[in-house]
């Protein structure tokens, strides 16, 4: 029996190896996401503290100075929250892209595997057919032989 080589295995490999360098590229930026999204929730956490403090400053002996640098520090973090919020929209976008890219490989490497199953029924069904010839020849040969014989055997 003859061995089945798909044709086009080099290109499947190529698809394979692109395949799996978008899901690690998908990977990395889901984890770069994950990453800003947490210094999103510092900065919220740290901002509710800032914003204790105030509350907890204006309820005490006052302190213009302290509340002054406590309103400060609530107004630095909600610009540092608004460039977060940027990175993290940069990051989600990055994320949508990688995950793009990663279907469409996914459907060419899926395409190229049918095109290889094809191929392989289509090999397995001309190996058939030539399994079916060599039998026939041979039940033809074999009848041959007996016919032979007793015509031989009969004379």
């Amino acid at each position: 029996m003859a061995v089945f080589r798909y044709k086009m295995q080099g290109i499947l490999d190529i698809k394979e190896k692109l395949e799996n360098k978008a899901k690690q590229d998908f990977a990395e930026a889901n984890m770069r996401l994950d990453a800003e999204k947490k210094k999103l929730e510092e900065l919220h956490a740290r901002r509710l503290f800032y914003m204790q403090e105030g509350v907890k400053l204006r309820s005490e002996l006052i302190d213009v100075r302290k509340i002054r640098e406590n309103k400060r520090a609530v107004m630095k973090m909600d610009e540092y929250i608004a460039d977060q919020m940027k990175e993290v929209a940069r990051a989600a976008k990055v994320v949508e892209r990688a995950r793009a890219a990663l279907q469409e490989l996914m459907q060419e490497r899926k395409a190229h595997e049918k095109l290889k199953e094809n191929a392989f029924e289509e090999f397995m069904k001309e190996e058939q057919a030539v399994e079916m010839k060599e039998i026939d020849q041979l039940t033809s040969y074999t009848y041959g032989q007996k016919l032979m014989e007793s015509n031989s055997s009969g004379i």
